[in-house]
Parts: C-alpha cells; sequence; structure tokens
C-alpha cells in the first residue's frame, strides 16, 4: 500500500535526509587511498548514534540476503554495485566506492547513494558514475504530479542507453517514508506514460546504478553483496524526494 505523507511529514523526512547527506559527504572527503571498510563503517556507525539516529540496515533481514545485516551502511567496490558488506578492505589508488546509507530519525527514513573513484581517476570510471547522476537528475525533473511512474523510468532508461550501458530491472528504486523499503517499486527502466500515478504526498528512493558492460549481477559469497557477472566496474547513484505541488523536492540534498 502506498502512503502519501502531509507536508509535515515530509519536512520530518527531510531533517533525517540532511544528516543522510551530511555523513555521505563526510565519508567522500574520508574515503582515500589505504583506508579501511571497516573504519569507514564505524565511522558511520559513531554518527548514528551521536545523532540519536536508527540505522535501517542493521538487523535488516530481507529475501535475498544472508540473515540480518550487522553493519549501518553499504560500502560497495569496483564491480559491487549494491549491499555491500563492509569488510576488512583496504582501498587501492583507482578503486570506485558506492557508499549507501539509509537512516531513521524521529520515526521518519531518508536513504541516499554516492559513488567516488579513491585516488586516480580512470576516463571509463568518471563517464560511469556521471551516467548515473545525469540519469538521477533526468529522473527527479520529470517526477512531477500527473505524470506516472513509467516516465521516471523511462528517463533512466533513456540515459542508460544513450552512454551504451546496459540496464539490469532486479533492483531499482522504492517507496519509502515510516520504513526503509516501501511500495512502489521505482524500476530503471520503463514506458513513459504508465504505471503508478504520481501523486503530491509520494515519497520515493530514486536510484539508478550501471554496470560497464553486463545486466547481469551476482551474491557474493558473503550473502549480501551483489557483483556484476562479468567483473565489469559499476556505480550507484540515489537520492530520496516527495511529490509535491511546487514540483519535485530532493530530501536528502545537503543543507543549504
Amino acid at each position: 500500500m502506498v502512503e502519501l505523507k502531509s507536508p509535515g511529514e515530509i519536512e520530518r523526512m527531510r531533517v533525517t535526509g540532511e544528516f543522510v547527506a551530511e555523513v555521505l559527504a563526510d565519508l567522500r572527503a574520508r574515503a582515500a587511498v589505504g583506508v579501511n571498510l571497516l573504519d569507514l563503517e564505524a565511522h558511520v556507525r559513531e554518527r548514528i548514534r551521536q545523532r540519536g539516529a536508527v540505522s535501517c540496515y542493521w538487523d535488516y533481514t530481507p529475501s535475498f540476503g544472508r540473515g540480518p545485516f550487522r553493519n549501518t551502511v553499504c560500502l560497495s567496490v569496483n564491480d559491487a554495485v549494491l549491499h555491500g558488506l563492509p569488510h576488512d578492505y583496504a582501498l587501492a589508488d583507482g578503486d570506485v566506492l558506492t557508499m549507501d546509507l539509509a537512516v531513521g530519525i524521529d520515526g521518519w527514513v531518508a536513504d541516499a547513494a554516492s559513488t567516488v573513484i579513491v585516488g586516480t581517476a580512470a576516463p571509463e570510471d568518471v563517464r560511469l558514475i556521471r551516467a548515473t547522476e545525469e540519469a538521477l537528475a533526468a529522473a527527479i525533473a520529470v517526477a512531477l504530479p500527473g505524470n506516472r511512474m513509467g516516465d521516471v523510468s523511462a528517463a533512466i532508461g533513456a540515459v542508460a542507453k544513450a552512454h551504451g550501458y546496459p540496464v539490469n530491472l532486479e533492483f531499482g528504486g522504492h517507496g519509502l517514508g515510516r520504513t526503509m523499503h516501501e511500495d512502489p517499486h521505482v524500476p530503471n527502466a520503463g514506458r513513459p506514460g504508465r504505471g503508478y500515478p504520481l501523486r503530491p504526498g509520494l515519497t520515493i528512493a530514486i536510484e539508478p546504478w550501471f554496470a560497464r558492460t553486463t545486466d547481469r549481477i551476482y551474491t557474493d559469497p558473503d550473502g549480501w553483496t551483489l557483483r556484476s557477472a562479468d567483473g565489469s566496474r559499476t556505480a550507484h547513484s540515489e537520492h530520496t524526494i516527495a511529490i509535491t505541488e511546487g514540483g519535485p523536492r530532493i530530501l536528502t540534498a545537503p543543507a543549504a
């Protein structure tokens, strides 16, 4: 069931979103050659504790994971794109790191993700990351009252096609609000004018993610991390937005 949010509830989600944006910016600054993923996880855990927030990942037990997820941030490196389980790994020069964070504050959730390059940037990795960012911006631009979810999905798919990247439809964006995953599903490709109607009060996480040369993924032996089937590098960008009468409102943008 889709729950539309009141303006006051959207504002409470914005408070959470500002915190998510702040922590992700902190992680981007800390992601350097030699930094261990477990140190980044520990830092996020402490930030959440200090803020009095609640991790949406801790003890998360979906059907596609192996047991409860006992970390507070997803950290995915290179060919890993989603649900990266933090582990004992020191970032190397040229690594592509995706950071995905979802937390709740006072009962309201926000979710965002960002991909960065550690140290020396390869042009093909820069292009891949920019494509996910362009797709996210294009999707947000059409997230207007009166449009449909297919318009959002088609905008993502069009950017992927323009860049020559295949699109996986197994995992995409989602509704959220009181919990991390709510209806409706937000596919990363679709047909304009089709799907769920966009109404004021709808809050969704839009999250285009692409692998460079495949649309297939597999689950790592850790039971959580999703990797590209052919080992090609990946990228992922995500914002939580609200549909409003005045247009889309990004709830996980940095505070002005």
